[in-house]
């Protein structure tokens, strides 16, 4: 038996199916059972419950040999990011009362820095707070998730042009489609380690890259453009972003362009993304 989080998600829902096709039991805990009936018909044990309440993360994960956690989205983080640090709280209570054999944990690129990470932040306070576990645990590290940019294939289908606060254009970023993030949350619960680790997931894409691919999608020429720095606020107020979650991703972009969140850091396990931008901006057209 293991326990995913997420399961109603993209990363976790994959783990899950996965999984279940090697034949192993699932467990899984979410707020609304109706939104994961389809999960309980194909025989996942779902508990109701909130990543806020110890007791309940902690029920969920007895007898498992494994889990898998990660932090839900915050869209509009408090200052401080008081929600991500009260269920890491949460988490490590739940894990007290309950160890599994082993822990995967979801975080991200550039987790291992002391600050300056915008939304990246709820991930280092996450590893901040489970880096010490008595038991196997794995951090997975994936980079930026390729399926941000299908938001862009309309814009682009209709103007050719794929604007990017990612740049220059032709530098290369660690991107990864969350395919790859669950199948590798999957292989690590079913193969075990020892002591703690980090993976790397994912692959150097550049936008120029991720253009080209839309363009092999769209059937017609997109090529790439920088956003200019000034107008970034703006740009993302207009396409309808949360005011409180504006300034955390504008620090998250620019660290990135500085090279602050990178890929290379020593002591990393590395693993290569499968899937390629111009196969999911395909997926993403035809659906």
């Amino acid at each position: 038996m293991f326990f995913v989080s997420g399961i109603t998600g993209h990363v976790g829902g994959t783990a899950a199916r996965q999984l279940l096709e090697e034949g192993y039991t699932v467990r899984a805990l979410v707020r609304d059972p109706r939104k994961a009936a389809a999960w309980s018909q194909e025989g996942v044990d779902v508990r109701r419950g909130d990543f806020n309440d110890a007791a309940a993360v902690a029920a969920a994960l007895e007898g498992v040999e494994g889990a898998y956690l990660m932090l839900p989205p915050f869209f509009t983080p408090a200052p401080g990011f008081a929600e991500a640090k009260a269920i890491v709280e949460s988490f490590r209570e739940a894990l007290r009362r309950a160890p599994p054999r082993r822990l995967v944990a979801l975080s991200s690129v550039g987790a291992h820095q002391p600050g300056g990470l915008g939304m990246i932040t709820a991930c280092r306070l996450l590893e901040e707070g489970l880096r010490d576990l008595p038991f196997p645990t794995a951090f997975v590290r994936p980079g930026s998730f390729l399926e941000n940019y299908t938001r862009s294939l309309e814009a682009a289908a209709a103007t050719g042009w794929f604007d990017s606060f990612l740049q220059p254009t032709d530098r290369p970023f660690p991107m990864i489609a969350t395919e790859d993030i669950g199948r590798e949350v999957a292989r690590l619960l079913i193969g075990g380690w020892s002591g703690t680790k980090v993976v790397e997931l994912g692959s150097p894409v550049s936008p120029d890259n991720l253009a080209r691919a839309m363009g092999e999608a769209l059937a017609r020429p997109v090529r790439a453009r920088a956003i200019p720095r000034a107008q970034w606020e703006a740009s993302l107020a207009a396409q309808g972003m949360p005011p409180g979650f504006i300034r955390p991703f504008v620090e998250m972009e620019d660290a990135y362009n500085a090279g602050w969140i990178a890929f290379g850091v020593r002591g990393t396990e590395s693993v290569a993304g499968t899937v390629t931008p111009a196969e999911l901006f395909a997926r993403a057209r035809r659906a």
